[in-house]
């Protein structure tokens, strides 16, 4: 008897559905152009520090063995970037939102998500045990009008991404801050596509609108190149984190000399203007070229994140295979990622294009439409 049985009768519904997720090959071939990498910078592909003697593991949690001086420099560094007291590493994105936010929220209190935000936002919602309030995408009087029916609870918390990662669109920062201050919640921003591409010497979109939150979260993933995460704030809330975050507190710790690179990749970022600005040329040319072709761009969207709305799942696989038999990969975008009705392909700049890649990826893209 096969106790799993009714899995491969589950995967052949999600394939009737058009929703099944079959893993790709191990890398793109050779010649291929990927335009649905998160490396916004052209980081990824950037060799290690050569014989800097760094460990290649902790060893152990953090809290036992697994803290080395490469964690702790990495850990300074990311705080003076962000402007903030302290920052505390974590394995991943997911952990870091995960875990953050199931330490901070408890039952009692109130959570104010985004309807938009991130899986790993939501699942540490849910697992803080505090009542969610889902408001809609971008709408800041929403948010207030929970605010509000909130004022009995424990503690309030308002939840955000700062560059949505599937609609590449912005909430008013500068509002929920004011919202946060006039009912006494605390905000907490995932900045994790925003740093390394935006703001003062790349800090970030909070940075750009002057605004300061309660909770950072950002990757080194993305701009940066690398893997692993950090949540940045005050001293006390890295301290707590290091007692409560039990995503942070039952893992190994990340790889030092991941974290010893992570100090590069941020004094590089940080001076990388020119980086910054060749990237925004290649959003603007490929927005622009995709948009000549009638392709549905949401018109709020802006940064190296071009969602082209396809509405069916089979209509962004499709497409997805024809680009991909011209030479370009990009991902079909498909719920419960992306809302019903919303499947798209989820198309990224990078500013290691070259002017001729993008003018190539136009073509296949008007090839593909054809």
């Amino acid at each position: 008897m096969n106790a799993l049985r009714h899995l491969q009768e589950e995967l052949s519904e999600l394939e009737r559905a058009g929703l099944l997720r079959v893993p790709p090959a191990a890398a793109a071939p050779a010649g291929m152009l990927v335009l649905c990498s998160n490396d916004y910078l052209g980081y990824a592909a950037l060799p290690f520090p050569s014989g800097d003697g760094s460990a290649s593991g902790a060893g152990a949690s953090r809290l036992v063995s697994g803290t080395h001086e490469a964690h702790l420099m990495a850990e300074r560094e990311l705080a003076t970037w962000l402007g903030v007291e302290a920052a505390l590493l974590f394995s991943s994105g997911y952990a870091a939102n995960v875990g953050t936010l199931a330490a901070l929220a408890r039952p009692g209190d109130v959570i104010v998500s985004d309807a938009l935000n991130h899986a790993s936002l939501i699942d540490g919602c849910r697992l803080s045990g505090a009542t969610i309030e889902v408001v809609p995408h971008l709408d800041v009087e929403a948010v207030e009008r929970a605010l509000v029916r909130a004022q009995g609870a424990r503690r309030r918390w308002v939840v955000t991404e700062s560059l949505f990662s599937m609609d590449g669109d912005t909430p008013d920062l500068r509002g929920l801050r004011a919202l946060c201050d006039r009912h006494d919640a605390a905000l907490m921003v995932d900045e994790a596509h925003a740093l390394g591409i935006s703001g003062p010497r790349g800090a970030g979109l909070c940075a750009e609108a002057g605004v300061r939150p309660d909770v950072v979260v950002g990757t080194l993933g993305k701009s940066l190149g690398l893997h692993g995460a950090f949540v940045a704030g005050s001293s006390t809330l890295r301290t707590y984190l290091w007692n409560r975050a039990r995503s942070f507190v039952f893992s190994t710790g990340i790889s030092p000399a991941v974290a010893l690179a992570a100090m590069d990749r941020v004094r590089r970022a940080a001076a990388d203007d020119a980086g910054r600005a060749r990237l925004r040329r290649t959003a603007d040319r490929l927005r622009s070229g995709l948009r000549a072709l009638g392709a549905q761009l949401p018109p709020s969207a802006s940064g190296p994140i071009l969602p082209w709305i396809l509405e069916s799942p089979g209509a962004a696989m499709a497409m997805s295979r024809r680009l991909g038999r011209e030479g370009v990969v990009v991902q079909a975008i498909r719920p419960p990622t992306v809302p019903a009705g919303t499947s798209r392909l989820r198309i990224t700049a990078s500013a290691s294009l070259s002017e001729s890649d993008v003018e190539r990826a136009l073509a296949s893209f008007r090839r593909a439409v054809r």
